[in-house]
């Protein structure tokens, strides 16, 4: 009967943390729905602002006196550009990292 009852035991423990594990499971699913969102419309804001930026250049370019000038706007984009596309690459690149802690976080259980 004790035997019985060990089992019992062993097996409710079992259950229990297989239980927790699901409800981790869940939650990190959640997290990485609502995360993914959050990327999305970043990259979303990130493309608005490219645009404006290559429309203003577009513009000023128009405008130019000279090829000179032309020539001068353009780089100036493309070097703004480059900037702008290493920072938002970063900026995803930190919050891709930053979702993936809070992932593992939940897996484990840190809370």
């Amino acid at each position: 009967m004790a035997d019985k009852t060990k089992s019992k035991d062993k097996s409710g423990g079992a259950s229990e943390r297989v239980r927790e594990g699901a409800d981790r499971l869940r939650d990190a699913g959640k997290a990485v729905a609502e995360n993914s969102g959050v990327v999305g419309l970043k990259m979303i804001d990130q493309a608005e602002e490219n645009a404006k930026s290559a429309f203003s250049a577009m513009r000023d370019a128009a405008q130019a006196k000279d090829v000179g000038e032309v020539m001068k706007i353009q780089g100036e984009f493309l070097r703004q550009q480059g900037e702008r596309s290493v920072n938002q690459a970063r900026e995803i690149g930190e919050l891709i990292a930053e979702f993936g802690r809070d992932a593992v976080s939940s897996m484990r259980g840190d809370k």
